[in-house]
């Protein structure tokens, strides 16, 4: 019997081959799982590492090391997170809006904090959260004609991004001061161009979702109906 949940069905409850849940738990996936908790414990670290970065003015090398790890483990869990929920079908509402969240607050608190330090120029700043803001609010635009989904550049992006706020926190100099400038530019150059990729797509994908609701109405309309 579909539908059924797995106690009802003589089920076990346990995991199906492989690791996965079935189709059952999926309904009853709980809000606290591992994912959740994964994502929560983003958001809890968003204002943990503002003040870490911003301890004793900003220009103290060993908060801006605990900022670091504060920032680092954000974006850890960032990977693992979405990963389990897909693996072991643990999505939930909460999942899906709190995760977006979370990777942006984290990004955007960051940016933001180091330009006000003076580390990062504004218009990066600006750059990057006016493309992640205009993505998202893209998304939005077009998902009633479906879903842009995640692209490999997209995810290069993020961890060229990640990569370089993580270099632009920690008080470097010398050599790898001069690196971390070099990693902010590719992730620039690669937040432009994924974002223009994904303009691209959105355009695609809403003429192809309103084409095919005009010509709903006519597949209606044939004699004898």
């Amino acid at each position: 019997m579909t539908g059924a949940p797995a106690s009802a069905a003589g089920g076990t409850g346990r995991p199906a081959p492989g690791g996965k849940l079935g189709a059952a738990a999926v309904n009853q996936a709980s809000l606290w799982n591992i994912a959740n908790i994964l994502t929560m414990v983003r958001l809890v670290l968003v204002p943990a590492f503002v003040v870490l970065l911003l301890q004793d003015g900003g220009y103290d090398p060993a908060w801006r090391a605990w900022a670091w790890a504060a920032f680092a483990v954000a974006m850890i869990t960032d990977i693992f997170d979405g990963h389990l929920a897909r693996a072991y079908n643990l999505v939930t509402d909460f999942g899906k809006i709190a995760d977006p969240i979370a990777d942006k607050a984290i990004m955007a608190a960051g940016l933001i904090c180091l330009s006000a330090l003076d580390d990062l120029p504004w218009w990066v700043t600006g750059v990057i959260l006016f493309r992640e803001l205009g993505i998202t609010a893209m998304r939005f635009w077009v998902i009633r004609h479906g879903v842009i989904p995640a692209s490999r550049g997209g995810k290069i992006k993020t961890l060229a991004q990640g990569t370089a706020v993580g270099m632009y926190v920690l008080a470097l100099t010398g050599p790898l001061a001069t690196l971390r400038f070099w990693v902010m530019a590719v992730a620039v150059v690669l937040t432009v161009v994924t974002g223009l990729d994904y303009v691209r797509q959105a355009v695609v994908l809403r003429r192809r979702g309103l084409a095919a609701e005009r010509a709903r109405p006519r597949s209606g309309t044939e004699p004898g109906r």
